[in-house]
């Protein structure tokens, strides 16, 4: 929906794109970061904002839900409980409702039910596991895709251990899906209300009706609290496992692992050659030669579940894959193995077990720390506040680190030490006002965007500064326009830009090197492609796309052949800049790619290839094929002279970020938002080992979840939290020695 006169334009550093909808809590907005990820902001309405009692329960709620982060979640990115106008931002995820779903195609049958019912299983494992009680859990609440659902809405969720803020007589919920103790007291509410919603919510959505409706809430109301369920159009034995979930005794309802055993047995599996199905492979024994990965859980009693594994796999059907994934993870733990290839058919390792892991240095050790560490030097840490978003960069042998409310520092990432943090807030700054974004290291020079923001989350100031990359002292310093693009390092030049033209300075003293105009009314962001600088630019009122090259040595600027304003830059691939189009609003879970776009970055010569099929999820270049990482955990990789699927692989992984290469061709790797780290043979496609989590739970801020970094045989970790940790790719059960 278009925006209104009085909508903000941007809040907390995303630009505000468009409306989603409104409510009785506020309006929600769809969002963009300066990265281009898209978020869905929540803002309160006014009249909530001025209710002190409503501001603790809506930080309350961030609170909560920021500790739920699962495949199907969405969670919490960013927000300011004490803005004017107190905003939430969270995954956006741009699909349908279960209501809309409902609505436009009828009721769900086969493999679409089992997806849905374990799907929200799953999802509410991960709310309740967070001590969370959704509270709520409808079809307005359910978003639909292929993948599975996503649930949302945690507005009126809160923390099960804190019942103080629960006013005596006051129902919160939606009455068709309320629990019946929702009415009688609404502070005795806990997992079990849930599942309560959760079988009203599968009445509707195999019926069309939920199983309490009548003419008013009221006497829905008294339909919950005294009467029978109607479920005689459901089928058996669906039938008698909703009745058991529908009961007035909370203590009668199933939990949640009981749930999920009785839905893959009651609800059909996809037929066989299902364009969905994907087939797991059982872990097989691996010989003990050097350098082999290694089983992740060796505790007690693991032969005994391991038995149970057939049955287990025997659940997974097509739809239900990610679920019973999750299931399987959660019981017996991390599994190497397992992988997949595009066709669903079982696949080994290209390379041997002896050649595939670079040797770590001598003596390195796995370890584990955070960005909030006291420094070897420098300042100490503005203070761990829960708003941090880490921006970590790799270069020049070490990693750098800073984002929101987190001053620059240099890691060892060999040790895990921090080598150094710059003393760059300025005076009487406070921490949630404070940004950091490492633009790159050259030539022993870190290059830091650092931003102020106001109450209301606006950019006041910004400036560039340059650190010495040995010990962080500040080099030199350049005040940039606030509201335009972030600077970007290109080769050995640092792009300025204030909107109207672009100037090019260098590394090592700031100094101009020149100065060229850009388009009038464009947006543009800039790519290093080798060194040389694009300009990616696109009108800000309809959306023209230009895309121009600029010499290095003065900035004189060639046009290349123009880009639909649906195409997005995923890098460069045997010299040849790549894109991929995308479908706009098709409803799915996620952005849908079509098209790959190629352009000579000599001769601006232009080529496009169909995608076999639509692949979705984030995407990158990696070795010479373009990847697709979906948030429910599948990576597909893609040929780009066939636009054909190469592999397609299943991961248990939590909002995983970018694909990254060994930089040997022979493995790829990839992290969840709870450090999660999965490894995947890049020539088969087979699922080589998945690591256990680093942290509690998935906090997700600027970025959708963890990147990896390679480095001299190990690879390096940094996840939304602030977690970032060392880990051996031929070892990576092993923990550092403080656990």
């Amino acid at each position: 929906m278009p925006l209104h006169r009085d909508d903000p334009r941007s809040l907390g550093g995303y630009r505000i794109v468009d409306r989603l909808g409104s409510g009785g809590m506020g309006v929600v907005y769809r969002g963009r970061a300066r990265s281009g990820r898209e978020v869905a902001v929540k803002v309160v309405h006014a009249q909530y904002a001025e209710d002190p009692v409503f501001r603790t329960r809506f930080r309350q709620e961030i609170e909560a839900v920021r500790k739920v982060s699962g495949a199907f979640t969405a969670p919490v990115l960013d927000a300011d409980p004490d803005a004017v106008r107190p905003w939430m931002a969270t995954q956006y995820v741009p699909a349908p409702s279960l209501a809309a779903r409902i609505r436009a195609d009828g009721p769900l049958r086969g493999a679409e039910l089992r997806r849905l019912a374990l799907g929200l299983v799953e999802a509410l494992r991960d709310i309740h596991r967070a001590g969370v009680v959704h509270r709520d859990l409808k079809p307005a609440n359910v978003l639909v895709a292929e993948d599975g659902p996503r649930v949302i809405d945690f507005g009126i969720s809160r923390a099960a251990e804190n019942q103080t803020l629960t006013e005596t007589g006051k129902a919160i919920g939606t009455p068709p899906f309320m629990s019946p103790e929702q009415f009688i007291d609404a502070r005795s509410v806990g997992p079990a209300s849930d599942v309560f919603s959760l079988a009203a919510l599968l009445v509707f959505a195999v019926t069309g009706r939920g199983p309490f409706d009548a003419d008013s809430p009221y006497l829905t109301a008294y339909r919950v609290m005294n009467e029978e369920p109607a479920l005689e159009s459901v089928a058996e034995p669906l039938r008698g496992i909703l009745a058991r979930c529908l009961t007035k005794e909370i203590a009668d309802r199933p939990g949640l692992d009981e749930l999920a055993r009785e839905f893959a047995t009651a609800l059909p599996e996809p037929a066989p050659g299902d364009a969905h199905t994907v087939t797991l492979r059982l872990p097989t024994p691996v010989s003990e030669e050097p350098r082999t990965p290694t089983a992740l859980d060796a505790t007690p009693g693991r032969s005994a579940r391991r038995a149970r594994l057939p049955w287990l796999l025997a659940m997974a059907g097509a739809a239900g894959v990610l679920a019973v994934a999750l299931t399987v993870y959660l019981v017996l733990g991390p599994l190497k193995g397992g992988g997949t290839t595009g066709t669903g058919k079982s696949a080994s390792p290209s390379a041997s077990p002896t050649s595939r892991w670079e040797a770590v240095p001598a003596g390195w050790r796995p370890w584990q720390t955070t960005l909030f560490e006291p420094a070897v030097r420098g300042a100490k840490p503005i203070g761990e506040i829960s708003a941090a978003t880490p921006d970590c960069t790799f270069g020049e042998g070490a990693l750098y680190c800073g984002g929101d409310g987190i001053l620059p520092i240099r890691v060892d990432p060999l040790t895990g030490a921090t080598v150094w943090r710059a003393a760059s807030l300025p005076a009487g700054m406070k921490a949630d006002d404070y940004g950091s974004s490492i633009l790159g290291v050259r030539g022993g020079t870190v290059l830091v965007h650092q931003t102020r923001t106001d109450a209301s989350g606006e950019t006041v100031a910004s400036h560039l500064i340059a650190l010495d990359a040995t010990n962080g002292t500040r080099l030199w310093s350049r005040e940039t326009d606030a509201e335009y693009a972030e600077p970007a390092l290109v080769g050995e030049l640092v792009m300025v830009s204030d909107g109207r033209s672009v100037t090019a300075r260098t590394v090592r003293d700031g100094a101009g090197r020149w100065t060229t105009t850009l388009p009038a009314g464009y947006w543009c962001g800039f790519h290093d492609t080798d060194g040389r600088p694009y300009a990616d630019c696109t009108h800000a009122d309809t959306g023209a796309t230009r895309f121009l090259a600029l010499d290095p040595a003065d900035g004189t600027q060639r046009r290349l052949p123009s880009l639909p304003g649906n195409a997005g830059y995923a890098g460069a691939l045997d010299g040849r800049l790549v894109f991929a189009e995308y479908a706009a609003d098709d409803g799915g879970l996620e952005t849908a790619y079509t098209r790959l776009l190629f352009i000579d970055s000599d001769t601006g010569a232009r080529e496009t290839r169909k995608l076999a099929q639509p692949f979705r999820g984030t995407m990158s270049v990696v070795d010479g094929t373009i990847c697709f990482t979906t948030s429910g955990g599948q990576v597909t990789a893609v040929s780009p002279t066939t636009g054909k699927a190469l592999w397609q692989t299943p991961t248990t992984l939590e909002q995983p970020g970018e694909a990254v290469s060994d930089g040997r061709g022979r493995t790829v790797y990839l992290a969840s938002s709870t450090g999660r780290v999965a490894a995947i043979d890049a020539r088969a496609g087979t699922l080589l080992w998945e690591s256990f989590p680093r942290v509690d739970h998935g906090v997700s801020g600027g970025w959708p979840s963890a990147r990896v970094f390679v480095h001299r045989g190990a690879l390096v970790v940094a996840t939304p939290g602030g977690t970032v940790f060392g880990l051996d790719p031929a070892h990576p059960e092993r923990k550092p020695a403080s656990e």
